[in-house]
């Protein structure tokens, strides 16, 4: 329960970080992806399902507050998470440089999903222009943020897992 709790207020707060402090922080016209952050991080921390739920939420909170669909954030989201959660294997803590590469690959995933939905559909085909001056700049952007993030979030995961554990010691 402790988790879930968790996990919401990691949303809440990245995407109420996102459209309002970061909104006026942006460099170069960019802003980072503040909900790809957790969405990412617990995805690779406790896998698929945990991803795929965590990246539903936090699309449908974007597609809600920029209300052009409801569910092309969510989906591309999910599927982020789903994407991360698959390298739940892989995760050991004081490695940095896989969810550093994840952080990055889901970037540049979510990028170029975004360039093709949001805009070569609808015939604009300058995707070297996008490439460069937005997606790059994102992915960085929001990578700075990431390592900023990711240590905590991982102290907080650590601590609730070791309170599951005593607490499932007890009924056990």
């Amino acid at each position: 329960m402790l988790r879930k709790i968790f996990t919401c207020l990691c949303l809440i707060i990245a995407f109420l970080l996102q459209v309002t402090l970061f909104h006026g922080l942006s460099l170069a016209s960019t802003k980072p992806n503040l909900i790809l952050i957790p969405v990412f991080t617990f995805g690779f921390m406790r896998g698929k399902k945990a991803g795929i739920w965590t990246g539903f939420f936090g699309g449908l909170l974007l597609d809600i507050y920029y209300g052009d669909s409801i569910g092309f954030y969510a989906m591309l989201y999910m599927y982020l998470g789903y994407f991360n959660g698959i390298f739940y294997t892989l995760f050991y803590d004081e490695d940095i440089t896989l969810p550093l590469f994840l952080n990055f690959a889901s970037n540049l995933l979510y990028g170029i999903s975004v360039y093709v939905i949001r805009f070569l559909l609808r015939g604009r085909l300058d995707f070297g222009y996008y490439f460069q001056h937005v997606i790059i700049a994102e992915t960085i952007y929001t990578m700075i943020i990431s390592i900023l993030v990711y240590r905590p979030i991982l102290k907080i995961n650590r601590l609730l897992e070791n309170i599951e554990k005593r607490s499932a010691s007890k009924f056990g």
